[in-house]
């Protein structure tokens, strides 16, 4: 190859790393003219929910020009904890406190459970379950609260850029990812028969890291379909994850369905046993059709071949 073309292509993909690094890092977002919190989770490929865990402001709040927002990095378990509605939560505080050795936090000015949680080594989802808060919880100076003694956490972010089309009913996404594929793979087996499965008959890969799930192989826009009913929690483009969907079963068990290549239902949909939810995209790292598939219970993976199917 020529090596002026070489030079060109490696400025170029150098320009296109420190553009991504400035969108896609923790940062402080002035709000301009026109600004919602929708919109700029958008932006940046979070949920709203975490825009204003992040913030610490309620949903009756509104958002200023010339206010300045955290803008928290990506994390699809917390995301799956903050969308999870809060009347149909499984695990108590009490619980989770009995097996984990804690300590008392007082909040102080500042503080927001992003916050507090990062500072302490803990992830969002554990703060939260640990002390039974929701995706409408709000913090207050003086507060007590209780944070892990002793853990530690660390996170990885995945640049991504997207661009989405919608037309009518059905979402389409094409994601780009430049980023190394950092994922940890796990054992490849044939699925058992007796397994559901959101496709037919795929091949299951265990993703491990600091979100487990499993990477399932399907055909090419193959017909991903619902294996627990519930409501439509979530649905859009999530930094590293390309388009997602997230299902909350009765239970408050969230089934997450992620890399999909067009979704046709949306938020506050109540979907069914079988029903098709969207269909498989492809691995922008692989370039293999897939999904990727996780299952949450108050922000903490549980293996999904064990995870209850209607």
């Amino acid at each position: 190859m020529n090596f002026r073309f070489c030079k060109k292509l490696l400025i170029i993909f150098a320009i296109f790393s420190f553009a991504l690094c400035a969108i896609f890092a923790d940062t402080t977002y002035k709000v301009e003219k026109g600004d919602t919190l929708y919109s700029i989770s958008r932006k940046y490929q979070i949920t709203v929910a975490e825009l204003r865990a992040a913030n610490n402001l309620s949903e009756n709040d509104v958002i200023k020009v010339g206010q300045k927002l955290k803008i928290p990095s990506a994390d699809i378990s917390a995301a799956a904890a903050l969308a999870t509605d809060n009347k149909a939560t499984t695990t108590s505080s009490a619980t989770l406190s009995a097996t984990t050795k804690t300590k008392e936090y007082t909040v102080v000015k500042g503080d927001t459970m992003y916050s507090i949680a990062k500072k302490n080594g803990m992830t969002l989802a554990e703060f939260m379950a640990m002390n039974g808060l929701d995706n409408s919880s709000v913090i207050k100076v003086g507060q007590k609260l209780k944070i892990a003694a002793g853990s530690t956490s660390s996170s990885t972010t995945t640049k991504t850029t997207t661009t989405t089309t919608t037309t009518n009913t059905t979402t389409t996404t094409t994601t780009n990812n430049t980023a190394p594929d950092t994922r940890t793979y796990g054992t490849t087996v044939t699925a058992d028969k007796n397994t559901i499965w959101p496709v037919k008959n795929p091949t299951v890969t265990q993703v491990k890291g600091k979100v487990g799930g499993v990477q399932l192989s399907a055909q090419v826009n193959e017909p991903v379909v619902c294996i627990r009913e519930g409501t439509v929690m979530y649905v859009g483009v999530y930094r590293g994850f390309g388009q997602v969907l997230f299902v909350q079963s009765k239970t408050g068990v969230i089934y997450t369905y992620t890399g999909l290549g067009s979704v046709n239902v949306k938020k506050g949909d109540y979907v069914v046993f079988n029903q098709q939810l969207g269909t498989a995209g492809t691995d922008p790292i692989s370039k293999k059709s897939c999904i990727n598939f996780m299952v949450f219970q108050n922000g903490q993976p549980i293996d999904p071949a064990k995870a209850p199917r209607n």
